[in-house]
């Protein structure tokens, strides 16, 4: 059952990239697709020669417990996506339709977001581990005396 689930979910994923390289490729403001290979091949060195590695160094050096290094990696793509339109806030060229949201303010806010849920479920893993900690000691072990030594 399992190999055929796998194999429809391989097959949808494999369908949705075709349709997405299609409509890449046949989009009529591209004209080299050349450039397009370039630009992926970059943005894949990129991502798992330095994107990748930097943050998981940073996570097991310098960060203690998984939410808090899920929280960094998340708060880092977010990051990474966001700060492009955040740095050029402002630069309209005179067009004020060009970037007409205020994405400092958002980007804050989907970083508290984001922070606010992983401290929720830090606090919910601590309070179910003591939880199960008060459960264990509530129970009392029995042990039987020591028998005596009839020699």
């Amino acid at each position: 059952m399992t190999v055929v689930i796998r194999g429809l979910l391989l097959a949808a994923g494999a369908a949705l990239i075709g349709y997405g390289l299609s409509g890449l490729l046949g989009d009529p403001y591209i004209t080299d697709p050349l450039d397009v290979l370039v630009w992926a091949v970059g943005g894949l060195v990129i991502h798992d020669g330095l994107w990748a590695p930097l943050l998981c160094l940073l996570g097991a050096f310098l960060v203690r417990g998984p939410v808090l290094r899920g929280w960094l990696v998340v708060a880092a793509a977010v990051t990474a996506v966001g700060l492009p339109a955040v740095l050029r806030a402002g630069d309209d060229n005179g067009n004020p339709t060009v970037l007409p949201l205020p994405y400092l303010r958002n980007w804050l806010l989907v970083l508290t977001a984001t922070a606010v849920l992983a401290l929720l479920v830090a606090l919910v893993g601590r309070w179910r581990r003591r939880d199960r900690s008060v459960r264990r000691r509530g129970r009392a072990v029995r042990r039987r005396a020591p028998r005596e030594d009839r020699s």
